[in-house]
């Protein structure tokens, strides 16, 4: 039996060098598979989550992978319907979200790594959506750093992207490359299982369903054509010219100052010196010079074009065009917008877009002063406004900084933890911003609002609690001072600190998220699975139909009690949410039951 990753690197091969996949089907009957998938995805957040079945992660088993190969191996295998519930949207609207069971989970997952590893290599390197090691700070990146002049942004959203994905196109445009109908129909199947809601089933006549972990690929593969029509016949077509003309304006203008300089007029050439640092050096209207630039985030895309606006309607009735009559999608009119890079913002990924414009003779770059425009039509990334107003929203009241009474409960290490992560979060998405110290304002309220609610829990005052755990740390920018917070644990082992705050908000070039690597060094095996494989009950110590007992979060162990019956007292001693332990064990584990047996050997092994 082959290793899983070098099934992949395989197919990950046949992709580089644009062959067709024969026999995909096949590699759907390999256990490793299985083994990695289930290594990816049972620590999700929703792999607890009951689809129609009411079947989770809990319970997984090597026996239930070779019962999954067996009906696929007689194509007896169906997914079943996804159950649909809906989540709220910014603009009041709410977006409908399907929760497959674990089952389809697992096998939705095998076929998204074969998938991923021969479409990969086939993709677009403009395209950043749901793909490894891409993100979209690299997208916001190469923004950055190669749309330098770029005179019109064309925002693209398409509506309802996922839920109007053609079924006939997906599966036509799959079977160009794939040339394994078992395989498709396999898709078919996943494609048409329908949904239920309010316990009534319903047919999927187009997309895919979100929240299944075969849609941002089956995505990615739809919209690779028109990554494919925008680089193959817009880019060519709407790009032109090497370099802009000369401006004759700015020419004249440097034959002045020769003329004073000969003359030995020095007061004629600085005015003539001054004008000149007014004028572009190119004739920015220049006929004979085009751009287009390109870059997509899933559904979201942007267009960058140099030259002249109406050229730029075309291009974006060019667009609406394909994607309607090649693939039956439509472009969202109140959200597809052609901004002006100089005078307007356009919006992506969460950032504001412009491009930088300073007609000043000196400008001050990295602490020096240049004698020249070096940042003229550099495109500059900002933090809107209205983010950071939203997003320093839920920690006022009345205008003012305010207790958080949802946390009062918790110790001081959780509240200060909580407060922490949700700043680092919204800091280093924002970091690639120019003004990203504008998030100073979020700073001062989410720290005040974290004093307030520490010293509403001890009833104390705020400057004792900003005392108590206020300290100065080091970073790469120098000292900054933050809040933290700790647990003391045993001698051997480090306290646990929770920190808010201490972060540079300094602009950071590079990017979080590296452009892809193309040396694809083979994964650890996971542990769960290593203990899996192992093939022994961790409670009593069996070796057969071995199971894996799994709980949604640790914090669940704690409503036992102080008398946690063994298989908890393990879990909790290890913090592990996983449990490997054989049928009869989980039974009991379920049932409240226990025996003699099984806490002699769980004494045995905790000794």
């Amino acid at each position: 039996m082959q290793n899983a990753e070098a099934v992949l690197e395989i197919l990950r091969e046949r992709g580089r060098r644009n062959l067709p996949c024969n026999e995909l089907y096949r590699q759907m009957f390999n256990p490793q598979l299985y083994l990695m998938a289930h290594g990816r995805i049972y620590s999700n957040q929703g792999a607890m989550t009951p689809g129609v079945s009411g079947e989770t992660a809990d319970g997984m088993s090597l026996d239930k992978i070779e019962r999954i190969i067996d009906a696929l191996r007689h194509e007896r295998f169906r997914f079943e319907p996804v159950q649909r519930t809906y989540i709220p949207k910014k603009n009041g609207k709410r977006r409908p979200l399907g929760l497959p069971s674990w089952t389809d989970k697992l096998v939705g997952e095998v076929m998204r790594l074969l998938l991923e590893a021969y479409y990969e290599p086939q993709f677009s390197d403009r395209s950043h959506g749901f793909r490894p090691d891409r993100g979209c700070h690299s997208a916001l990146r190469e923004v950055a750093v190669v749309w330098t002049g770029t005179t019109w942004f064309i925002e693209g959203d398409i509506s309802q992207c996922f839920d109007s994905l053609d079924h006939q196109v997906m599966l036509d445009t799959l079977g160009e490359r794939i040339h394994d109908n078992r395989f498709l129909r396999l898709v078919q199947n996943m494609l048409r299982a329908g949904y239920l809601e309010d316990w009534k089933w319903n047919a999927t006549l187009s997309g895919t369903p979100q929240g299944g972990v075969l849609s941002p690929i089956l995505s990615n593969i739809y919209l690779h054509k028109l990554d494919t029509f925008v680089e193959t016949i817009l880019m060519p077509e709407c790009t032109r010219g090497k370099l802009r003309a000369r401006n004759l304006e700015y020419r004249e203008v440097e034959a002045a100052i020769q003329r004073a300089r000969r003359r030995g007029d020095r007061a004629e050439v600085r005015a003539l010196r001054k004008r000149q640092h007014s004028l572009p050096s190119q004739d920015m209207s220049d006929p004979g010079y085009r751009r287009l630039r390109y870059v997509r985030y899933a559904d979201d895309t942007l267009i960058g074009f140099t030259g002249p606006k109406a050229e730029a309607e075309e291009i974006k009735q060019r667009l609406t065009q394909f994607l309607r009559d090649d693939l039956k999608l439509e472009l969202s009119q109140e959200k597809t917008l052609i901004t002006h890079a100089g005078t307007g913002r356009a919006r992506f990924l969460g950032y504001e877009i412009t491009i930088h414009k300073n007609d000043s003779r000196a400008e001050r770059r990295s602490g020096r002063r240049r004698k020249r425009r070096s940042v003229n039509g550099t495109v500059e990334l900002r933090v809107p406004k209205d983010v950071i107003k939203a997003k320093c929203a839920p920690y006022l009241k009345r205008g003012k900084p305010a207790r958080q009474t949802s946390m009062l409960n918790y110790d001081d290490y959780t509240i200060v933890s909580i407060y922490g992560a949700r700043y680092r979060g919204i800091v280093q998405y924002y970091l690639l911003a120019g003004d990203v110290f504008r998030l100073n304002r979020l700073h001062w309220v989410m720290q005040s609002s974290l004093l307030c609610s520490l010293a509403n829990k001890h009833r104390s005052t705020m400057s004792k609690m900003a005392r108590k755990y206020k300290v100065t740390i080091d970073t790469p920018a120098g000292p900054r001072k933050c809040l933290q917070a700790g647990i003391t644990r045993a001698p051997s082992r480090k306290p646990l600190i929770a920190q808010f705050g201490g972060i540079p908000l300094k602009r950071q070039k590079s990017a979080v998220l590296k452009d892809r690597d193309p040396a694809h060094s083979p994964p650890r095996r996971r542990e769960l699975t290593r203990r899996l494989l192992a093939g022994f009950c961790e409670l009593c110590g069996q070796t057969e139909k071995i199971q894996v007992h799994q709980i949604r979060k640790l914090a669940d162990l704690d409503r036992l009690g102080q008398e946690q019956p063994n298989w908890a007292a393990l879990m909790a001693r290890k913090r592990r949410k996983t449990l490997v332990v054989c049928s009869t064990c989980h039974d009991g584990i379920h049932v409240g039951r226990e025996t003699a047996a099984h806490g002699s050997h769980w004494r045995a092994r905790c000794d």
